[in-house]
């Protein structure tokens, strides 16, 4: 039997922002786990039972669960990595996803990759590093997908 933790404690913001992370299409497919991590765990969950279900490591399970515990929301962002700074803000990035999977360009059926740069002020070659990243790609009858 491993470590009992008590469950997680969450006010009423922190639960709501975690099940909009864990259930919004354009959050990045990690911030998401983590959120439903949190959450299961914050439910009561033992770590095995959370680890299992969601189809990760038990490890993994209670370093989310310590980084929520220490840090809150804050925690379950991606520490920063070495190497050079990124240059565009998670701001924009969301912006370039959410516009992509919930709006359609005036004149088109969906988004091109210059139609929207053009939009969103970025160049050409950044959206389309951004789309593949966040699992999007065109399907054959132009409505964007998350890759499985």
């Amino acid at each position: 039997m491993g470590r009992r933790f008590a469950p997680l404690e969450l006010d009423e913001v922190e639960r709501a922002e975690l099940t909009s992370l864990a259930s919004r299409r354009s959050t990045a497919q990690a911030l998401a786990l983590r959120a439903r991590i949190v959450l299961a765990c914050a439910d009561g969950e033992q770590s095995k039972v959370v680890a299992a279900r969601l189809s990760v490591d038990p490890n993994t399970v209670g370093k989310w669960r310590r980084r929520f515990t220490e840090h809150r929301l804050e925690g379950l962002w991606d520490e920063p990595r070495s190497g050079t700074p990124r240059t565009i803000e998670d701001a924009r990035i969301e912006a370039v996803i959410v516009r992509t999977l919930e709006t359609k360009p005036p004149d088109a059926t969906h988004w091109s990759s210059r139609g929207m740069a053009r939009a969103c002020g970025l160049s050409i070659s950044t959206v389309q590093r951004i789309w593949p990243a966040f699992g999007l790609q065109t399907a054959s009858a132009g409505d964007f997908q998350t890759l499985n």
